[in-house]
């Protein structure tokens, strides 16, 4: 057999075989390994400018979700004080955002929120301060869309109670979470320390970078 057309068969049969592997190759190295859980139901609520946000908003965006009031006395202010890192490190960039669903509308209007963003620091054209049109439906989306307990509780919170978690959400609507040191998935990351438990901000900033990428 003429050596020539040897050479030039297997080389053929190397590009046929990088041609099939390579998308395979960076598929795999693309992959971010973060968990992926529901798609956020549909929302809409009225934001600290007086604007209408909804899912759409978002579309396209990493977002950082979190529940909250503004006459919290206890773990709001500790929770946007981490929040605002988030902002600082992503400051500009228009695929980054933040929902803070406010759990008491009623008392939240725009107005209102937007005199705390002023206060807060908050500047970041994404971050989203947004009130809705009662309880309830903030509820059920805190309650059952993202199974983030919102809800009633004693004087020493102002009357009301919620999770001291943030949710992470992918360009396309998905809540997603890196998993712990065990392979299972921590599905929100703790905003606060809690007891012997640290803060999961750092993580919280490696896997926005990574979906921001994605």
């Amino acid at each position: 057999m003429n050596k020539k057309y040897s050479y030039v068969g297997i080389a053929f049969i190397i590009l046929l075989f990088g041609i099939y592997t390579v998308p395979k190759v960076v598929n795999r190295f693309s992959d971010t390994g973060l968990v992926k859980f529901d798609k956020v139901p549909n929302f809409e609520f009225i934001n600290q400018e007086g604007k209408t946000i909804t899912n759409d908003t978002f579309n396209g965006k990493v977002y950082v979700v979190e529940f909250f009031f503004s006459t919290c006395p206890t773990i709001c202010p500790l929770m946007n004080k981490k929040m605002l890192t988030l902002q600082d490190a992503f400051f500009g960039n228009p695929e980054f955002g933040i929902a803070s669903i406010s759990i008491t509308p009623e008392i939240d209007t725009p107005k209102i929120l937007k005199a705390y963003a002023k206060s807060s620091g908050i500047t970041h054209k994404n971050w989203h301060l947004l009130t809705g049109k009662s309880e309830d439906v903030v509820y059920t989306l805190s309650n059952q869309g993202f199974k983030l307990y919102a809800g009633k509780g004693d004087a020493s919170h102002a009357g009301f109670e919620h999770s001291g978690l943030f949710a992470l959400v992918d360009k396309n609507g998905y809540i997603r979470s890196r998993k712990d040191e065990f392979g299972n998935p921590i599905m929100y990351y703790r905003a606060l320390e809690e007891q012997t438990f640290p803060d999961q901000i750092k993580e919280l900033k490696e896997d926005i970078k990574l979906l921001l990428n994605e």
